[in-house]
């Protein structure tokens, strides 16, 4: 796939907006692989959807770049803050401003320190399925879908995310091992967002890298709510133990992008950063289909002593800042 060909939220109905906010959303939980990998997934592609893809308004950008941004938690700083130093290292704002909402509890009604040219990327956290397939959660999707509607900017929407692994109360491993039943809520929230008129949300499928259980039922491709219900495709992966930009990221780029325009969601590093950072710096300028990549940069996740952050030395800092200020991350 072409840069030129992939899809872009710039031309989603809205304009970028900010207001008011009572208090800032809950801290994310832990990194989906942070203890739990397995082999990495089959490649095998299946076949397309006879239907492309229904975003909110999509065109054709010229020559978009990638978009660069984080989820940013620094110890002692509050959000504000702590773009501002980001902004103060790297030259330049934060692309796309990652940020965790709870399934029903509060969400705001504004981002008031995400800068208006910054996409706000939402994961928003999934719940049994079984609560949401028998109707008791639609006014809890309404509500949500009315207070990203009333954001009135672009939106990634990223629901229930690294639904192939086993640590989060959504996955198939703790919803009788049925990812059709993944698929049947995803359409539902879908519609019911599509109902509220919230299109300037863009829906983000984002599973994990491997799947946990590595086991036939369990394979990413089935957990697929189709092209018509999925904007973007993302991806989770960490280097924990050396794993390369090509094994996180290779297997979900060969299989969807050719369709879909590939974010990478989470990532980073707690070995070797600077030469996982340059890898992945080469690794994206080579995979065309990738249109965003999102850091993870924290060093107070909880329920981990690992620190994500690309500034805990020189040489990470450096190798960062080359990959934010090279033209084809201008997106």
């Amino acid at each position: 796939m072409k840069r030129r060909q992939l899809l872009t939220l710039l031309a989603l109905t809205g304009t970028a907006g900010c207001g008011t906010s009572s208090q800032p959303p809950p801290a994310a939980p832990s990194p989906a692989a942070t203890q739990r990998l397995g082999s990495a997934l089959t490649t095998t592609a299946p076949t397309p959807s006879s239907s492309p893809s229904v975003s909110a308004s999509p065109s054709v950008s010229a020559e978009p770049g990638v978009m660069l941004g984080s989820y940013l938690a620094l110890g002692g700083r509050t959000l504000r803050q702590s773009l501002a130093l980001r902004r103060e290292q790297l030259g330049r704002e934060q692309r796309i401003v990652h940020r965790f909402y709870p399934w029903d509890g509060y969400v705001p009604t504004a981002e008031p320190d995400v800068a208006d040219h910054s996409l706000l990327m939402v994961s928003w956290h999934g719940a049994p399925w079984a609560g949401i397939l028998d109707g008791g959660s639609d006014a809890t999707i309404r509500s949500v879908a009315r207070k990203l509607k009333g954001m009135d900017r672009p939106i990634l929407l990223r629901w229930g995310w690294e639904m192939n692994g086993d640590w989060f109360g959504w996955s198939g491993a703790g919803n009788g091992r049925d990812p059709a039943g993944y698929v049947r809520v995803w359409r539902r929230l879908h519609r019911i967002f599509a109902e509220q008129g919230a299109t300037n949300v863009s829906w983000v499928w984002s599973p994990n890298w491997n799947s946990s259980p590595d086991v036939s039922w369990n394979r990413m491709e089935r957990y697929y709510p189709g092209d018509d219900h999925v904007d973007w495709v993302g991806v989770s992966g960490y280097n924990f133990y050396g794993e390369s930009p090509a094994t996180l990221f290779g297997p979900v780029t060969r299989r969807y992008g050719d369709r879909k325009p590939i974010i990478l969601s989470e990532t980073a590093a707690v070995r070797d950063k600077a030469g996982y950072i340059k890898r992945l710096h080469t690794w994206v300028e080579d995979n065309p289909a990738v249109g965003a990549v999102v850091w993870f940069d924290t060093d107070i996740q909880e329920g981990t002593d690992h620190d994500f952050r690309f500034d805990t030395d020189p040489s990470s800092l450096a190798a960062y800042r080359a990959m934010a200020r090279d033209p084809h991350f201008n997106g």
